[in-house]
């Protein structure tokens, strides 16, 4: 081979190397961009989507929020993916993913600091558990509660991770459960909750959960919440998200809507007291004259449907109401 040929071929693969990984981090699955870090003015934002496929517009919203820094993506399975979609998607420095699936890498300092770095944090779809037992009081966590309320960048999460960014995560210990398991017996073994996993404090008494219509998940949300009544005496809200949809939640605390599916917001009715029955074997009873908990039901939209300021939870546009009970381990939807 000619000798200036093959020096040619080399810098290519070593353009090309620097271009997809950062062999310094060993949890890196690659990063594409620049791999100089980079310090931007962020905005604080949540984006919570149902899991499917992406909602491109709403991702858009959380890389506009970045000030066009470096995205880091965690995930404890799976590939990098959403480095080329995001990079293509919006202006960025740089996208990384980190494949954080062991207890050694979830305590590396290396892999903690590139979670300090970032100005953009979203978490893959996967196993909420692996995220909950591998990530928690450890460096890692640490650092993605850093970017929260320190740093202030803005932080999302599909799917499964959808599903810990409230102040109380179902955690699928045991596995999953669906709702007709969960409203049967609320103390079923597979119903397991993790309070305080990630601290945002616009979702800290609240309990988010994806692939919402599809897997008809109100019953089982409806049994989360009594739980939470009944074990902690806390009067936990939720927010249900449907697949190929997204609530974006920005620094002033409003949710809106994206994309063509529901979003449901739950709020008990607090002064109306705990469940009537929510007791270990027995179906679970919360009705209240049919007004157990209050839900606000939001069509997304192309465009956003600004739905609910989520630090009152007053001030709802957008949809409907109904509330939501049950009675004997029954679900029922009641519009008054």
């Amino acid at each position: 081979m000619d000798k200036k040929y093959g020096i040619s071929i080399l810098l290519i693969i070593l353009f090309i190397y620097k271009g997809s990984a950062n062999s310094s981090n060993p949890a890196s699955l690659g990063l594409k961009g620049d791999t100089a870090d980079v310090q931007t003015i962020t905005h604080s934002g949540y984006l919570l989507m149902g899991g499917s496929t992406d909602v491109d517009v709403a991702v858009k919203w959380f890389l506009e929020r970045s000030g066009g820094g470096d995205i880091v993506v965690l995930r404890a399975s799976g590939s990098n993916a959403y480095n080329d979609y995001m990079f293509g998607l919006g202006k960025v420095n740089s996208v990384e993913t980190l494949l954080i699936n062991n207890p050694l890498l979830a305590n590396n300092s290396l892999v903690a600091k590139t979670i300090r770095q970032a100005e953009g944090l979203f978490i893959a779809g996967g196993n909420q558990w692996n995220y909950i037992h591998l990530w928690n009081h450890s460096p890692v966590g640490d650092a993605i509660n850093y970017l929260i309320n320190i740093k202030k960048v803005p932080v999302g999460g599909t799917s499964a991770s959808c599903a810990v960014l409230g102040g109380l995560s179902y955690d699928a210990h045991k596995g999953s459960i669906t709702s007709t398991e969960a409203l049967q017996n609320p103390y079923d073994t597979s119903l397991t909750l993790t309070k305080d996993f990630l601290h945002i404090p616009v979702l800290r008494n609240t309990i988010t959960d994806s692939h919402y219509d599809t897997r008809k998940r109100q019953g089982r949300n409806v049994a989360f919440i009594a739980r939470s009544y009944t074990d902690w005496s806390l009067v936990i809200r939720g927010i249900g998200v449907s697949e190929k949809t997204a609530v974006a939640v920005d620094k002033k605390n409003i949710a809106t809507v994206f994309s063509k599916g529901d979003a449901y917001f739950l709020l008990p009715i607090s002064k109306n007291g705990p469940p009537e029955q929510c007791e270990t074997g027995k179906p679970l009873t919360w009705n209240k004259g049919d007004k157990a908990i209050k839900v606000y039901i939001v069509p997304g939209s192309l465009t956003g449907t600004a739905s609910l300021d989520l630090a009152t939870w007053e001030n709802f546009t957008g949809g409907k109401e109904v509330f939501w009970s049950s009675v004997n381990g029954e679900f029922k939807e009641i519009s008054f």
